[in-house]
């Protein structure tokens, strides 16, 4: 697999393939690298090395080529033409321009599956726009869902359309594989953030589509669609969330409360979920949240505590899932990552390859394409890797 990828979605994707075993050769430009080397979320760098390269680039291969010279395109479609799956991840029209498109991949490999992604389209008028999880937040409407009707639009705490929409896209590349066993033939497949940030709100979406008036609620019910008391609720140390009880169970827990007497038919549960979270709200705030989460627990209530990071990587819960893994950078030293998200009772899709220094195996990948030491050296020297 060869990988034409930079930011979050196309290395996400492709770590999840290397993960599985793929063997991943990652292009880069000479000289500075892929873009994430180079910039970190919270200015996190570990001994000089981003920490957003670490989390995405894993069990791939590094290979330096210089895209805007003749030798280093001829590299690249060697690459192609030996390659199962090509992934990018450029602006639309980047790749054709290079001579590096689908068209020109399939002369080279007919079997080739072309994975890509794009902000709203490789065809869509609106393709130069640029495709960066924020701005598809606001535009995809998932911004506006979130938070209570007197905040403003309230953009979510992490990159979930990245992320998910590298999910979308090995899974397509997977697929594709799959169909091109049963039949020969190669084919796009393409990942459209736009569409990525609505699968991401197939509820509120699916309800809006079908005539439900959605509305964020003044309560700390969670969102759009739930009754009450689904949502968060502030404790005398913090806050615990309330999922899928009834008001009356939640009633008699409480002690049947006179606050919450009016609303224990279930019919008022979507339609006066406002009145319900501001009766609740105060009952929740003389005892701490863990007591709470005791108490409700033990009557059948699903509920949990409402955590930052560091109170959730201390979780037993979260402990035993031992998501974390450690690596032994020669260059960052030890750095934690998360692990592959899937189990296989094959075996742990773990570490094989540290994330590369920049064109490590460049030498390594000419060689295997047939280059000679000769000419390697002498693409080198010409700066075409």
């Amino acid at each position: 697999m060869v990988a034409f990828t930079q930011f979050l979605l196309g290395p996400a994707a492709v770590q999840h393939l290397a993960d599985m075993g793929a063997d991943v050769v990652k292009v880069e430009p000479p000289g500075r690298g892929a873009w994430e080397r180079s910039w970190s979320g919270a200015d996190t760098f570990l001994n000089g090395v981003s920490a957003f390269f670490m989390l995405a680039n894993r069990n791939q291969r590094s290979v330096t080529l210089n895209l805007k010279s003749p030798a280093g395109v001829d590299a690249a479609r060697r690459l192609i033409a030996a390659s199962d799956v090509v992934v990018e991840n450029f602006r639309p029209g980047v790749m054709d321009r290079l001579g590096l498109g689908y068209e020109a991949a399939a002369q080279l490999n007919e079997r080739i599956i072309y994975a890509r992604a794009s902000g709203y389209g490789s065809a869509s008028p609106f393709r130069a726009l640029p495709g960066q999880d924020l701005l598809v937040q606001a535009i995809s409407g998932l911004g506006a869902i979130t938070g209570r009707s007197g905040q403003a639009p309230t953009p979510l705490g992490a990159a979930v359309v990245d992320q998910h929409g590298a999910s979308l896209l090995a899974m397509g590349i997977l697929g594709a594989l799959v169909n091109r066993e049963r039949t020969g033939e190669g084919q796009i497949v393409e990942v459209v953030m736009l569409q990525a940030a609505l699968d991401l709100q197939q509820e509120p979406v699916v309800y809006h589509l079908n005539g439900a008036r959605l509305a964020r609620p003044d309560s700390p019910v969670a969102d759009t669609f739930h009754e009450a008391p689904y949502g968060f609720y502030p404790t005398a140390d913090g806050h615990v969330a309330v999922s899928m009880a009834s008001v009356k169970e939640l009633s008699e827990v409480l002690g049947n409360p006179p606050a919450l007497a009016g609303y224990e038919d279930p019919e008022v549960a979507f339609t006066q979920r406002d009145e319900i979270g501001s009766a609740l709200e105060p009952l929740f705030a003389d005892r701490d949240t863990a007591s709470w989460v005791e108490l409700l627990r033990s009557h059948g209530i699903w509920c949990a505590p409402v955590q930052n990071l560091e109170e959730a990587f201390a979780d037993p819960v979260m402990q035993y899932a031992d998501p974390i893994l450690e690596l032994n950078h020669p260059q960052a030293g030890r750095v934690r990552v998360l692990k592959h998200p899937v189990t296989y009772n094959s075996g742990e899709a773990g570490l094989t390859r540290m994330p590369p220094e920049l064109g490590e195996h460049t030498t390594e990948v000419l060689r295997e394409l047939g280059y000679s030491d000769a000419e390697i050296e002498a693409m080198d020297q010409r700066g075409d890797t």
